[in-house]
């Protein structure tokens, strides 16, 4: 679960970073997202040895490998674009994104069972499920570190954050059509009270809490108030995460992305 979670956060942070207006951005900021990125990056090569697959059969050798891998090139383009930002290299800085987006998502799919599952008819949803995660953990974080690089740079444009408030409200509708057909497809198999349990936690604290956040954060930017945005934000970040774990547990026992 903690490699998984990681892999997620990471792509959904850099989807963000290659999302948002990066020139408005001071590069001091992108620098800080590349080491974070390190560290997650890490933290999932490092806990993937008890990784399942989509079956929940023990990962093969193989797959594993080349998920511990992909991670690597992650963590290598975090590394290398890290100097870039602290150089303010722009254009090789935000290359080096992409490499740690790319190296995520092959990462991801490795973990899940390769090609094999993502081009199953199951796979594939739940490969699309895992965007929406990743969309809402990274619109969550990002959005919330922004808001305190204000404190760093306060003269910076207020656009940016503004931008990433609305993917992230936009990253929550997702996430909520997504688990909404997830639901669907569920049917019968709700039918113990810890599963409704976990359900209305991802349900309130995972879609419906953030989804407030966002129009909350929204409204006060109209303000240019960034200090209280990002106590919103910061808000989000914890109900988001509360609603991805319940999910997870959930997924644990259903075998359906929720």
């Amino acid at each position: 679960m903690i490699a998984e979670f990681s892999l997620l956060l990471t792509m959904g942070m850099s989807l963000m970073w290659c999302l948002m207006p990066r020139a408005l951005v001071t590069s001091g900021f992108f620098r800080i997202q590349m080491l974070i990125a390190m560290g997650l990056s890490m933290l999932a090569i490092l806990s993937m040895g008890q990784l399942a697959d989509a079956s929940g059969e023990r990962l093969s050798a193989r797959l594993l490998l080349a998920a511990r891998i992909a991670a690597g090139l992650g963590l290598t383009c975090a590394y290398i674009g890290s100097i870039f930002w602290l150089l303010d290299r722009r254009k090789a800085g935000t290359i080096a994104m992409s490499g740690v987006a790319i190296g995520t998502v092959v990462s991801l799919i490795c973990s899940r069972g390769g090609l094999a599952w993502l081009v199953s008819s199951g796979g594939g949803f739940h490969f699309i499920s895992n965007i929406a995660t990743a969309s809402v953990l990274g619109g969550a974080v990002t959005g919330m570190l922004l808001g305190h690089w204000y404190l760093t740079a306060p003269t910076m444009s207020i656009e940016p954050l503004r931008f990433l408030s609305l993917l992230f409200a936009f990253a929550i509708v997702f996430r909520l059509v997504v688990s909404a057909i997830g639901w669907t497809m569920a049917g019968q198999s709700l039918h113990d009270g810890v599963h409704w349990t976990w359900f209305a936690l991802r349900w309130l604290a995972g879609i419906l809490g953030p989804l407030a956040i966002s129009i909350m954060a929204l409204r006060i930017l109209r303000y240019r108030n960034t200090q209280a945005a990002t106590g919103v934000l910061f808000a989000g970040v914890i109900l988001t995460f509360i609603g991805e774990m319940s999910a997870s547990l959930l997924y644990s026992e259903l075998r359906i992305p929720l």
